[in-house]
């Protein structure tokens, strides 16, 4: 077991890289803790959670909402937990979003760790202390900056996750590299999905790798008064998507880059959207899709980025290198409307 600590400005966060779930209880008391999970990853390791007390949720984005957390807080009461237990929750960003959140408000607070199972997760939910739900068509609506106690890696719950669920991380591990690091980009654009899948040795050092890149980020800017932003690279475009269509959140997230991407060229003289949106071709994501303008923009002008009529939209200086732009939000729509006329031709 490989162990990291991370410090931010208001907690330290243990890493645990190349762990077992069965050694989980050398990291936390067993008497104290009580997992969250959801019926998907319960089902397909049953056996990884006798002997520890468990809640059980319905899998789903749909899921992350107040009623969600409220069935959750009853439970807990249910186990007589008190300020000394802990939560750990098992599972994907729906699950380690609501831990978080119900953790930093059950009895004004206690805490809590993750162990992220999917790909999605390892690499960027469960990191930086995001933590909430959504509120009707508005994702993370609601919600607070906590940081975990601890995040801890266990690969091999990797091997029953569905391609799709591993296209979904990818779109964050690309995303990491567009904006932060120019190497980790070209490894990437000279690969695909398949023979990352085939390595877990590439595959540990991508996890690790992501991990110091965000959370170099978070440590630097935890409140996201700055650079964090950066970290919503695709995010502003994808978020409206993923609530207004049937897509998965890497999915939505792809094409909000690809925009960006597009968008980039047209503001900063950005010459390199098409290996943006290669490379996400690579790892399974879709890149183009023609939208209605009018539905998806009366979402995103509600983005938590928005301040009165500017949005906060991240572009792409050069590969490795994101910049936070001020877009005024009726150009924005402009530009839109222009990118969705493009994809329409090309279709």
């Amino acid at each position: 077991m490989n162990k990291k600590k991370f410090t931010f400005s208001s907690a330290s966060v243990e890493f645990y890289f190349e762990a077992l779930f069965s050694r989980l209880d050398t990291v936390v008391d067993r008497k104290k803790a009580i997992i969250i999970t959801d019926a998907n990853v319960f089902d397909a390791h049953q056996s990884k959670f006798k002997n520890w007390n468990v809640i059980t949720l319905k899998p789903g984005e749909e899921y992350k909402v107040q009623p969600t957390a409220d069935a959750i807080i009853e439970q807990l009461i249910a186990f007589q937990a008190d300020r000394k237990s802990i939560l750990v929750g098992v599972g994907g960003g729906v699950v380690t979003d609501l831990t978080g959140y119900v953790a930093s408000i059950f009895m004004r607070g206690i805490q809590f760790g993750f162990v992220p199972t999917s790909l999605l997760a390892m690499v960027d939910a469960s990191i930086g202390g995001k933590n909430g739900i959504d509120v009707g068509q508005y994702k993370n609506m609601v919600g607070i900056i906590r940081q975990p106690s601890f995040i801890y890696y266990d690969q091999s719950f990797l091997k029953t996750l569905p391609d799709a669920e591993w296209s979904n991380g990818f779109a964050e591990i690309i995303k990491h590299a567009c904006i932060l690091d120019a190497k980790t980009f070209q490894l990437l654009e000279s690969s695909n999905l398949e023979k990352v899948k085939k390595s877990k040795k590439l595959m540990q050092e991508i996890i690790l790798n992501n991990v110091k890149l965000k959370a170099g980020v978070v440590k630097r800017d935890e409140f996201e008064a700055g650079e964090r932003k950066l970290l919503n690279f695709g995010h502003t475009l994808g978020h409206a998507l993923e609530t207004q269509y049937e897509l998965t959140h890497g999915q939505a997230v792809a094409l909000g880059m690809v925009f960006a991407a597009w968008l980039s060229g047209n503001l900063l003289g950005f010459k390199d959207a098409a290996r943006v949106e290669q490379t996400l071709i690579n790892f399974g994501l879709p890149t183009r899709g023609a939208f209605d303008v009018e539905k998806v923009f009366n979402v995103l002008k509600m983005d938590k980025k928005r301040i009165s009529k500017t949005m906060s939209y991240i572009l792409l200086k050069r590969v490795g290198k994101g910049v936070i732009n001020d877009i005024d939000v009726d150009a924005l729509k402009t530009h839109l409307a222009a990118y969705n006329e493009t994809n329409k031709k090309k279709k």
